[in-house]
């Protein structure tokens, strides 16, 4: 294996959700196109050019459970060089941060977010 290619997410409100991940995340669109036969967006979507995240959308597509914790993949973490500004970013569009922890094993700085379908989004400090 060479390295992650993408990450899949599947969104219950495909506006609500572009808007987040291309406004709040400043996250770039590769593309986008509309599946008539599936009743489904795609928009791929790349952080400094690398694509990383596929966001589908799907009629009626089934709640996951985020809390508590249940099994399969659990969130999406972005390195971040400075935990202040991109809180301060995130609460200019109202999603706010939980309280700055500390990773017990490299003693970096960390938090989350959530997405609009409360998928958990980590930021790691570099």
């Amino acid at each position: 294996m060479n390295k992650v290619h993408h990450t899949a997410i599947i969104c219950s409100n495909y506006e609500v959700s572009k808007e987040f991940y291309t406004e709040v995340l400043n996250l770039e669109i590769i593309r986008e196109v509309y599946r008539e036969e599936r009743q489904s967006y795609k928009l791929d979507l790349a952080l400094k050019g690398e694509y990383i995240i596929e966001l589908f959308s799907f009629p009626n597509p089934p709640k996951r459970p985020s809390r508590p914790e249940s099994c399969g993949l659990r969130h999406v973490a972005f390195e971040v060089d400075n935990l202040e500004k991109i809180i301060a970013h995130c609460k200019k569009y109202d999603v706010i941060a939980e309280p700055i922890r500390i990773d017990e094993f490299t003693n970096k700085r960390f938090t989350f977010i959530a997405d609009p379908d409360d998928l958990p989004i980590e930021f790691y400090e570099k």
